[in-house]
């Protein structure tokens, strides 16, 4: 990054903010000669898409590159603060700038956008498809679950990583470039590097906070020990030894699944000591009682229910013991992927399928017309049949066969599941 034109008293990242693509640190799987985003540049023909990636990687600095490389008007709302009447307003600039004087292209940067609700989302749709203005989206959130479809369907999504301490140290360099930050000792380097944890803005932000306490101490070069006393506990606080926050993530998920709770434990606790939103935890302890456990215990899914409905009610640091009780339950659980895999199985055969009818005795029959046309004609009511089963009954389209998508393990409650599926195939066979 080369230091911009700017006066010395503004913020450290607007300094060194790139003005062209070749001074991004960073993203090379993107931005590097013949990667996709870098290719995108150089079309120029911009197209509408989606930066994914975690805060501090480079989202905001490249949609407005991408402005400054198609001469576009750069216009940025953030969802956490606007609303429909900032679209509005955005949509009005846009339409000016296509119709003025010297005609412009509008490049349309959403920041957060996952923080939009989907009748906000939609309202960017048929711009969109206008073409009166190029949508850019920035997310830390996975855009499959968080970003329209319909939207999603019309965007390019790129994923951005987190940088490296090689990426990081290089904008450490930068800034001492323009003697903005005061020399730093390799071990003091060393730990600011592994609190930036792959985020640029939180490295600049702090490298400005240390230069203005270096400078009113008479502080040159900054060392470990003055670093530690200086910033104490928000130091030891992200003091992550370099370890990425969704490889942490995957730990815990993999302790759990292993059985493992003293593991288990330690990633949940380095996860909110590192600032992790307890929340995030909670939904994570939720999907993995889905899929990890299942039907092998389905208490364990009221458990992480349960333990996030307490910690909505309780706050930090009170609620994120319940949190961690519920990590214990979820590691010591019988485990089962057998609806995880079941679903999953399911979904691509629906897929690839053709849509099968309904069978004539399956379909539901309220009016004459219908049950003169056999709708609904022969089905067998279960809860009047031995034991509530109409044993031979099909429920699967005709021709279909069985596809078998549900194979419970021989663990916790589905081996009773199990026997359970045993019995009921013997009987609708006949030989039960």
């Amino acid at each position: 990054m080369k230091a911009v034109n700017l006066s010395p008293h503004a913020p450290l990242a607007e300094r060194l903010r790139p003005k062209h693509l070749g001074e991004v640190i960073g993203q090379q799987h993107l931005l590097g000669e013949g990667m996709a985003l870098r290719l995108a540049f150089e079309s120029g023909q911009p197209h509408s898409c989606i930066l994914w990636g975690p805060p501090g990687v480079g989202k905001t600095t490249i949609a407005r590159l991408m402005a400054d490389a198609f001469d576009a008007q750069f216009l940025s709302i953030s969802a956490v603060l606007g609303g429909v009447k900032d679209i509005r307003e955005a949509v009005e600039k846009a339409e000016a700038a296509r119709t003025g004087l010297h005609p412009q292209r509008t490049i349309m940067f959403v920041d957060e956008v996952h923080r939009f609700n989907k009748s906000q989302q939609d309202a960017f749709l048929p711009h969109v498809e206008s073409g009166l203005f190029t949508f850019i989206g920035a997310t830390t959130e996975n855009p499959s679950f968080e970003v329209n479809s319909a939207l999603l369907s019309r965007a390019a999504v790129y994923v951005l990583q987190p940088l490296s301490e090689d990426d990081l140290q290089k904008i450490v360099v930068r800034a001492q470039g323009i003697n903005a930050i005061p020399s730093i000792e390799s071990e003091a380097l060393t730990r600011l590097l592994a609190y930036a944890d792959g985020d640029a803005r939180r490295l600049l932000n702090t490298l400005e906070t240390l230069s203005m306490a270096a400078k009113q101490e008479a502080i040159d070069p900054v060392t470990d020990t003055w670093l530690m006393r200086v910033l104490g506990e928000r130091m030891r606080r992200y003091d992550k030894g370099g370890e990425q926050f969704y490889d942490t993530i995957s730990a815990l998920h993999k302790s759990v699944r292993g059985s493992d709770p003293d593991a288990a434990l330690y990633w949940f606790v380095r996860m909110l000591d590192g600032g992790a939103d307890p929340r995030y935890m909670a939904r994570r302890l939720i999907r993995m009682a889905s899929e990890d456990i299942g039907l092998a215990d389905p208490r364990a899914l009221r458990m992480a229910l349960d333990a996030a409905d307490v910690y909505e009610r309780l706050g930090s640091p009170e609620g994120e013991l319940t949190l961690a009780q519920c990590v214990i339950y979820l590691a010591m659980a019988p485990k089962s992927n057998a609806a995880y895999k079941a679903f999953n199985e399911a979904k691509a055969f629906v897929k690839k399928d053709g849509t099968r009818p309904v069978p004539m005795h399956l379909r539901n029959a309220p009016t004459q017309l219908m049950k003169n046309l056999d709708y609904g004609k022969g089905y067998r009511y279960a809860h009047d049949e031995e034991g509530g089963f109409a044993a031979g009954e099909r429920y699967l389209p005709d021709g279909m066969a069985e596809p078998g998508f549900y194979r419970p393990v021989r663990r916790g409650l589905e081996i009773k599941i199990a026997d359970k599926l045993e019995e009921l195939r013997k009987r609708n066979s006949g030989t039960g």
